[in-house]
């Protein structure tokens, strides 16, 4: 039977195949159970060697052959073709066709003896030459031994058939440097035969951070650059980098537009970034929710749903609905409204509706639901949020007890304050005030700190700036007369944008907005006058 060829040359060298005597052609075929490299093969022939045969490789499973070699006593009469014993790396050979020895003959195959050589083993060309799925070899033309015995009777003609010792096939699995063993591919069953030894098995055990029964491609969270195999000249590993997901992804994949764009330094893109995450690397929360700076943010609770009051909360131009900022989870509050989230008037305002808070129509503060104004008298305690006045035995300013972080106006206070219209009027009135920063900013909240007031700002535009560095994005002003005046102007709407010129204060890096600061709601064609006059008129 077949299985005599693949048994132990050494345990049972003298078992064997033959061919029935009417086969003039015979086909031997190794089908093996994933893709292998294919190094050597080793026949030992029991009869004469083939005066004609051909090895061929598959690559695809048997749906595709081609020729590793071609071997012949007359190589150009057999198959047209050159012989490598006059043309050094002919396909066709003449060395393995001889009929002596009549018994014991061999033929002996190296896959990458010239004209066929690769320095890397793992190289395309190498893959070309060496990695199989199937091997075949045709037998395709009989011949006798000549040395028949001396015999004075006549003897009738020997019958002639094919006959194999061993079938040798010398290899490794296919695992492209990344493994250095194997195990059986799922669903193998073992060929029981008598002294079968050194099986090798198809499946790498992968390393590297590499996957597949090959290991040919990069493990699932582990795509951050292009798979590669291993560098067979230097032995470098060229392992397969991890995609930077701040856990909140189990896989990734390699993106080639990602890889140009950083310059060839990552191309992972995390895929179904889990726990409210997304982007590239779900390095930021989702819309709808904000950072917990409280955490890291590999945490899985990191992203907090926003609470936005549905009343009191603006939605974003270009949003479907209502979000906080994703960095400290507050949210925009319609004109007058005031809390992180945005769920009470701010003090000198009232009616909480869908369209924010009204001013209040008085020098002090007043009721939040009616708008009535509260008393003037000197000695009521306004919300109890400020104490009473104090017996004034100097010329001290009284102490106020405001809440911290609250949403602030100084409406509150005993000072009378009107807030005019301001009016851009002649260019040199504007450029006498000296103004050392002019910008365009939204307000996004208004907070009092006890010793001062803060607005929270986000800078769209820097028009002049002297001394300071001014860059677009969030900043911080700092309303004097709020505090020193007892008074709200300029007023400062959250939600809205302002055209807003005033005095940088150098020693502290603030941005000081005051009673001499010029501040107007922004529109296009008042930024553009004013840039003119700081052009044309204040140089």
């Amino acid at each position: 039977p077949p299985a005599a060829m693949a048994d132990s040359p050494f345990r049972l060298p003298r078992t064997w195949w033959q061919a029935a005597q009417d086969a003039s052609r015979e086909s031997i075929r190794l089908d093996l159970e994933a893709a292998f490299y294919f190094t050597h093969l080793i026949m030992v022939f029991k009869s004469p060697r083939p005066a004609a045969m051909v090895l061929e490789r598959s690559q695809d499973f048997g749906e595709t052959w081609k020729p590793y070699k071609y071997f012949a006593a007359n190589c150009s009469a057999t198959f047209g073709l050159e012989d490598d014993v006059r043309q050094r790396g002919a396909i066709c050979t003449s060395r393995y066709s001889s009929p002596f020895p009549c018994t014991g003959g061999e033929v002996i195959f190296r896959a990458l003896s010239p004209p066929y050589a690769a320095e890397d083993p793992y190289s395309a060309e190498a893959q070309a030459q060496l990695k199989i799925t199937n091997l075949r070899v045709r037998l395709l033309q009989r011949q006798g031994c000549p040395c028949l015995p001396a015999s004075l009777a006549p003897q009738p003609p020997p019958a002639l058939h094919y006959a194999i010792y061993d079938f040798i096939v010398k290899g490794s699995c296919f695992c492209n440097g990344h493994a250095d063993h194997c195990v059986p591919v799922a669903g193998f069953r073992p060929t029981r035969a008598a002294g079968v030894f050194h099986v090798v098995h198809g499946k790498c055990m992968c390393k590297h951070n590499t996957a597949g029964s090959h290991c040919q491609h990069c493990a699932p969270l582990y795509n951050d650059q292009p798979w590669q195999a291993a560098d067979g000249k230097t032995g470098a590993p060229r392992e397969c980098q991890s995609c930077k997901c701040n856990g909140h992804a189990d896989t990734c994949h390699f993106d080639m537009a990602a890889w140009l764009a950083s310059g060839n330094r990552s191309g992972g893109v995390c895929d179904n970034c889990q726990h409210n995450t997304e982007g590239q690397h779900c390095q930021r929360c989702k819309l709808g929710f904000y950072r917990d700076l409280r955490k890291p943010f590999s945490a899985p609770d990191a992203c907090k749903p926003c609470s936005c009051h549905p009343v009191g909360s603006a939605v974003l131009p270009l949003g479907p609905g209502t979000f906080c900022d994703p960095s400290t989870g507050d949210c925009p509050c319609k004109p007058g409204v005031a809390g992180p989230r945005c769920d009470h008037c701010l003090p000198g305002y009232w009616g909480f509706g869908p369209y924010g808070c009204r001013p209040c129509d008085c020098a002090r503060s007043c009721d939040p639901h009616t708008g009535d104004c509260h008393s003037s008298s000197s000695d009521v305690s306004w919300h109890n949020e400020a104490p009473p006045f104090q017996a004034v035995l100097n010329e001290s300013e009284p102490t106020w007890g405001w809440e911290d972080e609250q949403g602030f106006s100084a409406l509150r206070h005993s000072g009378k304050c009107e807030c005019k219209e301001q009016v851009l009027g002649n260019p040199k009135v504007f450029c006498g005030m000296k103004y050392t920063y002019v910008i365009k900013t939204k307000i996004l909240s208004a907070h009092d700190k006890g010793s001062h007031a803060e607005v929270s700002v986000k800078i769209k535009k820097v028009l002049k700036s002297t001394k300071l560095k001014i860059l677009r994005g969030k900043r911080t002003l700092y309303p004097e007369s709020w505090t020193n005046r007892g008074c709200t102007c300029p007023i400062l709407n959250p939600g809205l944008e302002y055209l807003v010129a005033g005095h940088e204060d150098v020693r502290t890096g603030r941005l000081i907005v005051n009673m001499k600061s010029f501040v107007h709601q922004w529109k296009s064609a008042l930024g553009r006058k004013v840039l003119e006059i700081l052009k044309r008129d204040c140089n």
